[in-house]
């Protein structure tokens, strides 16, 4: 008997729960969504005063948003994935990868190859707890900025009633873009096409009632 890496329950074998193998899992599939989604928020916001007109600022703004010029970038989500797609290639005795070519496709690629052999990380690899730390806090750095930020344009819908593998709801606003025939959760990345908006709406007023 051992504890869980992660949230410190206690298991029979291994290093990470089922919980926490299932979220582990769930985050890497959807990061490089999360990495495209980012995009969406490079340009940094400005704040209004009362009358209309923009707060001043100091010195000259940021032609772009640094948090997420940060996690886009070379030492950002690309890294940390990398980093730990060659630990675990290290550990298992397998040649160093090979990168592919560009940050999205490399991101795609490193995540893939963690969720892959999520089954033998859990269950084999002692670094799977620190593994699964850091994947969260690189999945809740995402969410403080996708999560938070509302964007200028579109029609604002209610929180998505997406349903995560650990039984929460997802919450994230959603917007319908101007001339726009999908809904898309940018954060969980849950599409609604129009055949489904009637219940989308039904969903989404219940949540906010039993909230």
């Amino acid at each position: 008997m051992t504890d869980c890496g992660m949230c410190e329950t206690p298991i029979e074998h291994g290093y990470l729960c089922p919980g926490c193998t299932r979220a582990l899992a769930d985050r890497l599939q959807r990061m490089p969504h999360l990495y495209t989604a980012l995009g969406a928020f490079l340009a940094p916001t400005t704040t209004r005063e009362p009358g209309g007109g923009r707060t001043g600022r100091a010195e000259a703004p940021l032609p772009v948003s640094e948090p997420v010029l940060n996690l886009r970038g070379p030492g950002g989500i690309v890294g940390i994935l990398e980093d730990w797609r060659a630990a675990l290639h290290h550990a298992r005795r397998w040649h160093p990868p090979t990168p592919a070519v560009g940050i999205p496709n490399r991101v795609a690629l490193a995540a893939g190859a963690l969720l892959h052999s999520v089954d033998w990380i859990s269950t084999c690899w002692p670094e799977a707890g620190d593994l699964a730390h850091e994947i969260r806090n690189l999945d809740s750095d995402i969410a403080s900025i996708i999560g938070t930020r509302e964007r200028p344009t579109g029609l604002r819908l209610g929180p998505c009633p997406a349903e995560h593998a650990d039984g929460t709801l997802c919450g994230a606003i959603l917007r319908l873009p101007p001339g726009g025939q999908l809904v898309t959760c940018q954060w969980c990345t849950t599409t609604y096409p129009p055949a489904t908006w009637a219940q989308l709406k039904e969903l989404i007023d219940y949540d906010q009632a039993a909230a």
